[in-house]
C-alpha cells in the first residue's frame, strides 16, 4: 500500500503504465549496443589524456593502473545495482525512478534534484572543456567579448548542434554518437599501440613509491571532509596515494549511470539495460589500464610530477611521455581525440538531463506541459529547456569552481540506488528481474561503503555548495511538487471515493 504524504511510494506496476500516456510517450527503439555505445561514449571523455598523467605523477606513481581497477570495482559495484533496478523497473528517470518506488515521493524529488544538477553542471562544464580543444586545435581563443560580457563561444556552437541532434531523436543520437565514439576509441587504441613500442620495464619499478608528504595541502573549507574531521593531511605515493587515487580516479568512470535513464526507450530493457550498463564499464576499465600502463612504462613517473624538467609548472597529459620520445605528432592525435570524446559526453549528459526531467514532469513534480511528446516519441520542449540552459551557463559562467558537484552528486545517487535495490527486494521479492545483482546483500554494502568512502574525500567547500542546493530542492518540493504531485492527486481521489462510500444511507421512512 502507498505510503502517505511526503512518503508517498509510487508502485513499479504504476511507473509502467504511465509510460503508455499518448501525449508522453517515449518511442522504443535503442539495443544493447546503443546502450553500450552511449556508456563508452560518455565515460570515455578528455579525463583519460589529461587525469592519468596528473595523477601518476603527483598522487599514485606506475600504481595508478590499480588505482583504475580499485575505481573500477567501486564503479561496477553500484553498476550491479543500476543493472538490477534498470531491469525491474524499465521506466525513464534512472535513480529517481527508483528512488519514487522504494523511498518515497520526497527522497525521488531529492534524488530527481540532484541528477538535475548533476547533468546540467556536467553539460556546461564538458562543453567549455569541448571549447578549450577546438582553440588548441587551431591556435586561438573560443570567447568573444560582447561589453563586458565574455561569451564562449565555442561551447554555445556544441551545446547548440547538440541540441538539434538529440531534438531530432534518440536513434539519431545513437548513431552521431557510435561514430564520434568510434573516433575516440581508435585514437586510444593507436595511443596504446605506439606507445608499447617505447616502454621501459625499469620506470614500473617502484610500482608503489615510498610515500611522501604531500607539497599541495589545502585548508580550511579547501581540504577534503576526510581531512577536516580526523586532522589528517594525507600525503603522496605509498598506499594512502594509492588509495587517493583512486578516489581521483573513480570520477573517470562517471557517467554510466545516464544508460539507466534511456531505459523507457529500449526494447527488451530486461536484458538490453545490464548488458549495455556492464558492457560499457568492462570496455572503458581495459582501455584505461592500458592507457596508464604505456604512460608510466614510456617515463618515470617523476617526470610527470608538477616541476618537474618535462612538465615544469603546469600539469602533466599523455601527450607529455609522446613528446619525450620525440613523438610529435601526438598532441594533434589527443586533441582530436579529447574533442571526439568530449562531443560525445556532452550529448550523453544533455539526454540524460532531459529523460529525467521528463519523468518528473510526468509526474507532475515540475509542470506536466514539459512532459509532451511528438509523433517522433521526442520530448522537444524538454530538449529546448535543457539545451538553452546548458547553453547560457557554459557560454556565459566560469563553471570551474561547481565541478566537484558533479561528482558529488553523482555519487549521492549512487548510495540511494545501492539502498534502494536492497528494500525493493524485501518489499516486492515477486517483481520479474531481467538481472539480479550476486552476492545480495554484501554487494550493495560494499557498494555504499567504497562510494561513501569517494564522497568524503570531497571538499568541504563542495559539501556546503551541496547542502545549499538540496535545501532549496525542499523548497521548491513543498512549494509546487507536493500540492501539484499526480500520485497525491490520485491518492487524494481514491480517498475521497471511499469516504464516500462508507457515507451511511438512511433508512426510507415508512409509507
Amino acid at each position: 500500500m502507498p505510503g502517505v504524504g511526503i512518503w508517498r511510494t509510487k508502485s513499479v506496476e504504476q511507473s509502467i503504465a504511465d509510460t503508455d500516456e499518448p501525449c508522453s510517450r517515449l518511442r522504443k527503439e535503442l539495443t544493447a549496443r546503443d546502450l553500450t555505445i552511449f556508456g563508452v561514449a560518455v565515460v570515455v571523455g578528455a579525463g583519460i589524456f589529461t587525469l592519468t598523467a596528473r595523477t601518476a605523477g603527483n598522487v599514485a606513481g606506475p600504481s595508478i593502473s590499480l588505482a583504475f581497477v580499485l575505481a573500477a570495482i567501486a564503479c561496477g559495484l553500484a553498476a550491479l545495482c543500476y543493472a538490477e533496478f534498470a531491469s525491474a523497473v524499465p521506466v525513464a528517470g534512472s535513480a529517481y525512478t527508483f528512488s519514487y518506488a522504494t523511498f518515497g515521493e520526497f527522497v525521488a524529488w531529492i534524488i530527481g534534484w540532484d541528477l538535475i544538477l548533476e547533468f546540467a553542471l556536467a553539460s556546461a562544464v564538458v562543453a567549455k572543456g569541448w571549447s578549450l580543444y577546438l582553440g588548441g586545435m587551431f591556435g586561438g581563443s573560443s570567447t568573444v567579448d560582447l561589453g563586458p560580457i565574455s561569451v564562449d563561444w565555442g561551447a554555445l556552437l556544441i551545446v547548440g548542434a547538440i541540441t538539434i541532434v538529440l531534438a531530432i531523436g534518440t536513434k539519431v543520437s545513437s548513431r552521431v554518437s557510435a561514430v564520434v565514439t568510434a573516433i575516440k576509441v581508435a585514437v586510444v587504441l593507436l595511443v596504446i599501440v605506439v606507445g608499447i613500442f617505447y616502454i621501459d620495464k625499469s620506470n614500473y619499478s617502484p610500482y608503489v613509491p615510498p610515500a611522501e608528504e604531500s607539497r599541495d595541502v589545502a585548508h580550511g573549507v579547501h581540504q577534503s571532509l576526510f581531512s577536516a574531521l580526523t586532522g589528517a593531511n594525507g600525503s603522496s605515493y605509498g598506499w594512502y596515494g594509492l588509495l587517493a587515487a583512486a578516489s581521483l580516479v573513480f570520477f573517470a568512470f562517471i557517467g554510466f549511470d545516464v544508460v539507466a535513464t534511456t531505459a523507457e526507450e529500449t526494447k527488451n530493457p530486461q536484458k538490453a539495460l545490464p548488458r549495455g550498463i556492464l558492457g560499457s564499464l568492462a570496455i572503458v576499465t581495459v582501455l584505461y589500464v592500458g592507457v596508464t600502463l604505456v604512460l608510466t612504462g614510456m617515463v618515470e613517473y617523476t617526470d610527470l610530477r608538477t616541476g618537474s624538467a618535462l612538465v615544469g609548472n603546469g600539469s602533466a597529459t599523455l601527450a607529455t611521455a609522446f613528446e619525450a620520445h620525440g613523438i610529435g605528432w601526438a598532441q594533434m592525435v589527443i586533441n582530436i581525440g579529447g574533442l571526439a570524446g568530449l562531443t560525445t559526453v556532452v550529448m550523453v549528459m544533455m539526454l540524460g538531463q532531459t529523460r529525467v526531467l521528463f519523468a518528473m514532469s510526468r509526474d507532475g513534480l515540475v509542470t506536466r506541459k514539459l512532459a509532451k511528446t511528438n509523433n517522433k516519441g521526442v520530448p522537444v520542449r524538454i530538449t529546448l529547456i535543457v539545451g538553452g540552459v546548458v547553453a547560457v551557463l557554459a557560454a556565459v559562467f566560469p563553471m570551474g569552481v561547481l565541478e566537484e558537484m558533479v561528482n558529488i552528486g553523482t555519487l549521492f545517487a549512487f548510495v540511494l540506488v545501492c539502498v534502494g535495490v536492497m528494500v525493493l527486494r524485501r518489499i516486492r521479492p515477486d517483481l520479474p528481474r531481467g538481472f539480479r545483482v550476486p552476492l545480495m546483500p554484501w554487494v550493495p554494502i560494499l557498494a555504499v561503503i567504497a562510494c561513501s568512502w569517494l564522497m568524503l574525500n570531497l571538499s568541504v567547500e563542495t559539501w556546503i555548495r551541496f547542502a545549499v542546493w538540496m535545501a532549496l530542492g525542499v523548497v521548491v518540493y513543498f512549494a509546487y511538487g507536493h500540492r501539484k504531485s499526480v500520485l497525491g492527486q490520485r491518492l487524494a481521489a481514491e480517498a475521497d471515493d471511499r469516504d464516500t462510500a462508507r457515507v451511511p444511507v438512511p433508512d426510507p421512512e415508512p409509507v
